[in-house]
């Protein structure tokens, strides 16, 4: 069978890895001119920036545990780096993460606060939840809430917390008791104790390494821009050839363009053009040494959500002597705007290199997991398959998008 895989992302990559393992024919299409998607790194003056987010590998599923390391040497190749996570409270304090493990270095009244709220949670545990908001307070109590949990999320989600359901956030969100809170604090349990308190990461070339490695072997039609994906008979022509069977890996919203004429696509027209999403400003920055991994920032005086300290992933991502890492900010903003937030923020960060994404963050309402889930079942039919975030709009993580494409190969049963 001959297969086109439109996309050369992490779930484009690891899908056709698979396919072409089962001898099938696999052809990727790629816009660009090299392969990563959102996991791209370029070198700034020798520093290695990651130009949208800061990607890492960790999983608890054993089957792509056992895949991923079919292509690495993980012992010559990676390093397993400790999470070491911050919060940057309004005061300049750093409260290591997560934040409720660690209420007693809070300022002594807000900790009679928090304890208050969480007897009161206590004593209401039959309350639910119908959205993140109710989600956060009634785990967290107000105190928390308040000072971290909704000023953090805003600058992330930029929409009234509220308004966001709880469905497409299973599986991503802390979910400790009021007693394991209260024993963490008392036993001051560090972030390296729990699940994915470590990572893997590469030696040299960040995730950009994992992108060409994954390439490797594959057939990639690079700087190609699919422009319509025509049913002829039985088989769909792309690109002046004919696939049995089509993978898409782009962003669902080309879909009604691409497939223009196909029934099935024309019926979810509407609901997939008020898909609704963010992207993401990710500044590149000197900034000042510390041994952290990630900060946290709910503080309101700046934009950005978090600074993702890449320099401290590898020491061969910097150069000069320099430390470097990554600022978000939610949406695009001007270079104006990222200097003026960068002379209020923690860290002293310097301006190096910006890029945006448009395409980051896909945001869920309460209907958008069964649309898709009825749109896919009716492409299915026409050997159309959605594979990766933004063509099944699910905030998959790199080790998540790889599973899902473990997961397609099972249900294709070649």
């Amino acid at each position: 069978m001959k297969i086109a895989v439109i996309g050369g992302g992490v779930s484009g990559l690891s899908v056709a890895q698979m396919l072409q393992k089962k001898n099938q024919e696999v052809v990727v299409f790629e816009s660009e001119g090299r392969p990563g998607g959102m996991i791209k790194c370029d070198l700034v003056d020798g520093n290695l920036f990651h130009r949208t987010g800061g990607h890492v590998f960790n999983t608890k599923r054993k089957d792509v545990m056992e895949w991923f390391w079919t292509f690495f040497n993980r012992e010559k190749e990676f390093v397993l780096a400790q999470r070491n996570s911050v919060v940057s409270m309004q005061n300049g304090k750093l409260i290591p993460y997560p934040i409720e493990n660690h209420v007693y270095m809070l300022e002594p009244d807000e900790v009679r606060r928090v304890i208050q709220d969480l007897l009161e949670i206590e004593k209401c545990d039959d309350a639910s939840a119908e959205n993140f908001a109710d989600f956060l307070r009634l785990q967290f109590g107000q105190t928390l809430y308040k000072m971290y949990f909704e000023p953090y999320n805003y600058k992330v989600w930029r929409c009234d917390l509220s308004k966001v359901p709880l469905s497409w956030l299973a599986g991503k969100l802390p979910m400790p008791s009021v007693s394991e809170i209260f024993y963490n604090n008392i036993h001051k349990v560090k972030e390296k104790e729990f699940v994915h308190s470590s990572f893997y990461y590469p030696l040299k070339g960040g995730s950009q390494f994992i992108a060409d490695r994954l390439s490797e072997g594959l057939s990639i039609r690079y700087n190609t821009h699919i422009e319509s994906i025509v049913k002829v008979g039985e088989t769909y022509q792309i690109d002046g050839d004919e696939f049995d069977l089509v993978i898409f890996c782009g962003n669902i919203k080309q879909l009604p363009t691409l497939l223009k004429g196909n029934c099935s696509i024309e019926n979810y027209g509407r609901f997939i053009e008020k898909l609704d999403s963010h992207g993401t400003t990710s500044v590149f920055c000197e900034i000042d040494r510390s041994d952290y991994s990630w900060v946290y920032l709910p503080s309101k005086d700046y934009e950005s959500h978090r600074i993702i300290c890449t320099g401290n992933f590898s020491k061969s991502n910097n150069a000069c002597g320099k430390m470097t890492g990554t600022i978000e900010f939610t949406d695009e903003i001007s270079i104006e705007e990222i200097k003026e937030n960068l002379q209020r923020m923690p860290f002293s960060p310097k301006y190096l290199a910006h890029h945006y994404a448009p395409y980051t963050y896909p945001i869920q309402d309460d209907k958008t997991r069964e649309m898709i889930g009825s749109l896919k079942n009716e492409l299915k039919k026409d050997n159309i398959y959605l594979l990766g975030r933004f063509a099944e709009w699910e905030y998959y993580n790199m080790d998540v998008a790889m599973g899902a494409a473990l997961d397609l190969v099972k249900e294709l049963r070649f």
